[in-house]
C-alpha cells in the first residue's frame, strides 16, 4: 500500500489569480465605457451634421421656384461634390482623382471597369506550391458623380503599386447656362 496521504487544497478568497483577473476586468470595463462614450459622441456629431445637411438642402429647395428648384438642388449637390478632397482643379476644369493601393498585385491581376455609375477595382492573386497556398483578393467600389463620362476615365499604375484613376468632371448645370 501507498503510504502517501492526500491533502485537500483550499483556495482562499483572495487568490492571486482572482485579484489579477479582477484588475483586468476592471480595466476592460473601464475601457469599454470610454469607447462607448466616444461612440455616443461620434453618433451625436454625425446626426447633427446629417440634420445640418438636410436642413441646408431643404432650405435650398424651398428658395427655388417652379422648374428651377430641381436645377438649383442639382447645382448645390454638384458644388458639394466639388468640395471633396478627391476633386482637384486642373486648370481646364475639375478632375476626380482616386488612388488605390494594389501593391500586392501584379498589373495582370488588376481589373478596372465601370458598371452603370460605379467604378469597380478588382485584383486577385493566387499562388500555390507544394508547401503553401496564398490567396489575396481586393475589391473596391466607388460611386461616380453624375455626368462622368466613363470613356474619359484614365488610369495609371506606379512602380510602388498605387493605382491612380482620374476622371474629368462635367461643369455644374448653372455655369453651363
Amino acid at each position: 500500500m501507498d503510504s502517501s496521504k492526500r491533502i485537500p487544497v483550499k483556495l482562499s478568497g483572495d487568490s492571486v489569480l482572482d485579484s489579477e483577473f479582477s484588475n483586468m476586468r476592471e480595466k476592460f470595463d473601464s475601457e469599454m465605457r470610454r469607447m462607448e462614450d466616444e461612440m455616443q459622441s461620434f453618433r451625436t456629431q454625425l446626426l447633427s451634421r446629417q440634420d445640418n445637411f438636410f436642413n441646408t438642402s431643404s432650405s435650398m429647395m424651398s428658395t427655388g421656384t417652379g422648374s428651377n428648384t430641381g436645377s438649383s438642388l442639382m447645382a448645390s449637390n454638384q458644388s458639394q461634390e466639388l468640395s471633396s478632397p478627391l476633386i482637384q482643379d486642373d486648370g481646364d476644369g475639375k478632375t476626380l482623382k482616386l488612388r488605390f493601393d494594389v501593391s500586392q498585385y501584379s498589373p495582370e491581376e488588376i481589373v478596372l471597369k465601370t458598371v452603370d455609375n460605379k467604378l469597380l477595382v478588382h485584383a486577385k492573386h493566387e499562388e500555390k506550391t507544394e508547401t503553401k497556398s496564398v490567396y489575396r483578393e481586393y475589391n473596391r467600389e466607388f460611386l461616380l458623380p453624375n455626368g462622368v463620362n466613363p470613356e474619359l476615365i484614365r488610369s495609371s499604375l506606379s512602380k510602388d503599386g498605387v493605382l491612380t484613376v482620374e476622371a474629368p468632371l462635367p461643369m455644374p448645370a448653372i455655369t453651363q447656362k
